[in-house]
């Protein structure tokens, strides 16, 4: 284990974590505030990768498609919310649930039968390409950089707009208690909607901005969902702050424990058994962890209070 690769892992860490945070910050919102689950949040972070590719052919640049991408994946959120999921609203998390799944498999299928079953890329911008030089013999690329930069200005402006704007206190005043704000004469259908479209705007950013170092594939945010359900249930739900937070313990437990779990494991095994166990004990790190907060802290880091 060097100092290199240690920094190398460390910006991979947050660079996913940053992703996770992009995902589950609209996830714990809608979760949140509407109390929905929506399994189908993984496919609005598909969707914004292939609206910025389809985007970029006639465009030729990647910021147009950035900023269309990101204008349709909100419209299609709000379309999905309006067609499907304000619907289910009023019904109970198994019929969300099995709901949501079913659009998850229509919408792959959907995207395969528009732009096929191959990956496509998306070339990211010529003033972000190229390297850093972080330290002696560390270069590291300009665009990864760029892209837990742009996660952090998201993070602060969705932090001024949740704690320092009308519509962020109710939004607050929604997830902890939704009755007693539409009691108040505010039109929480219309909140519902704005929430649903904002979240699905930031996962389709995220998808746009990883299209670049991932391709865009079919069924490209599934797993990327599990771990955005992990950050909301860790962070707590509804709490924007402990998706923060989470999504950064997360991205570097994560990618930290791949990197270097045999390496560990080996000082306490022999290498043949440490070959063995170090993947299978990294791949498990973050529902450790997960179990671990939920034993002391049930309700997550930092839990929305109830009203």
């Amino acid at each position: 284990m060097s100092a290199t690769l240690l920094a190398v892992q460390t910006l991979n860490g947050l660079q996913l974590g940053i992703l996770l945070f992009l995902i589950a910050a609209g996830l714990t919102l809608v979760f949140g505030v509407m109390d929905f689950i929506n399994l189908a949040h993984g496919v609005q972070y598909m969707l914004g990768a292939y609206l910025a590719v389809a985007f970029y052919g006639p465009t030729g640049s990647f910021w147009a498609a950035l900023l269309m991408g990101m204008v349709a994946a909100l419209v299609c959120g709000l379309a999905l919310e309006f067609l499907i999921f304000r619907h289910l609203y009023d019904r109970d998390h198994l019929d969300q649930v099995l709901a949501t799944f079913g659009v998850i498999l229509f919408i792959n299928e959907a995207v395969k039968i528009a732009w096929g079953s191959a990956p496509l890329s998306l070339p990211m911008p010529d003033m972000l390409s190229g390297s850093f030089v972080l330290m002696d013999g560390l270069l590291y690329p300009v665009y990864r950089i760029a892209l837990i930069v742009a996660g952090l200005v998201v993070a602060a402006v969705l932090y001024v707009l949740v704690s320092h704007t009308r519509i962020g206190m109710l939004v607050r005043a929604g997830a902890s208690n939704a009755p007693m704000v539409a009691a108040l004469g505010i039109n929480i259908r219309a909140l519902f909607m704005v929430v649903f479209g904002f979240g699905a705007m930031l996962a389709g950013f995220a998808g746009i901005l990883a299209a670049p170092l991932f391709s865009a594939e079919p069924g490209m945010g599934d797993n990327l969902l599990i771990l955005a359900f992990v950050v909301i249930v860790i962070g707590g739900i509804g709490s924007i702050r402990g998706a923060f937070l989470a999504a950064l313990i997360i991205g570097l437990v994560d990618t930290l424990g791949r990197s270097f779990a045999t390496d560990i494991v080996k000082l306490v095994l022999p290498p043949a058994a440490a070959n063995d166990v170090g993947p299978a004990l990294a791949s498990m790190l973050i529902y450790i962890l997960m179990a671990g907060v939920l034993f002391f802290r049930p309700s997550g880091l930092f839990p929305v209070k109830a009203g």
